[in-house]
């Protein structure tokens, strides 16, 4: 049953990310990943590209691996190694919300800018606004560049597939810990084994593994 659900998320995922790569490539200007994504938390106006993703993406593959470890454990039948590799898994997925919650946060509340209708006004990203647009030559503000407003499938698909991503992994978390109490309350030792284990970590594997195509389409492209 696993195996289906995740089958059919595969597809789900990938017709979003292909729905998301048609419009891009329609499209005669897209922002730059590296000018969007340049920032970090609590190092001001530092020029970062995409540093804080970077750390997000390292994040959320450590947690696999921890999940991996604790379906060896689980194998072993040991429930203290299954319940202190869960733990990890968990904090590795509250630290990879937080990091994207941030992201989120840095990129609606921003201020950028924008020309519109001869008027220059600072706006962040959202899903009907992207003020990555192209530069105006010679227009500036407050020392900023000035652009024009960038293509609004930007701001939909990003938090759209991100956020799609971002529900899935905080469904994971729930799960984990749904998995770590049954743990340490003695389930599976009763059940004489740890199969489930095993089938919530091909579910966050599979998490982690669609993490590094949306990372892909909208990080590194």
């Amino acid at each position: 049953m696993m195996w289906l659900f995740l089958l059919s998320d595969t597809f789900t995922f990938g017709a979003l990310l292909i729905s998301y790569g048609t419009i891009r490539v329609s499209q005669p200007y897209w922002p730059d990943p590296n000018h969007v994504y340049n920032a970090f938390p609590l190092m001001g106006h530092a020029d970062l590209p995409l540093a804080f993703v970077s750390l997000m993406t390292f994040i959320l593959i450590m947690s696999s691996v921890t999940m991996v470890l604790a379906v060896h454990e689980g194998h072993k039948r040991n429930r203290a190694g299954v319940e202190k590799w869960l733990l990890w898994t968990i904090l590795g997925g509250f630290m990879f919300l937080g990091c994207q919650a941030w992201e989120w946060t840095h990129l609606i509340t921003g201020s950028h800018p924008v020309l519109i209708d001869g008027v220059v006004k600072e706006i962040g990203t959202t899903i009907s606004m992207n003020p990555f647009g192209p530069a105006v030559p010679g227009l500036m503000h407050d020392g900023h560049q000035v652009t024009v407003p960038g293509p609004i499938g930007f701001g939909s698909f990003f938090f759209g597939i991100t956020g799609f991503h971002g529900f899935h992994v905080f469904s994971g978390v729930m799960l984990n810990i749904l998995m770590y109490f049954w743990t340490r309350g003695g389930r599976f030792d009763r059940l004489g084994h740890y199969e489930m284990i095993e089938k919530v970590g091909l579910y966050w594997h599979f998490v982690d593994l669609v993490w590094v195509f949306v990372f892909l389409c909208f990080y590194l492209i």
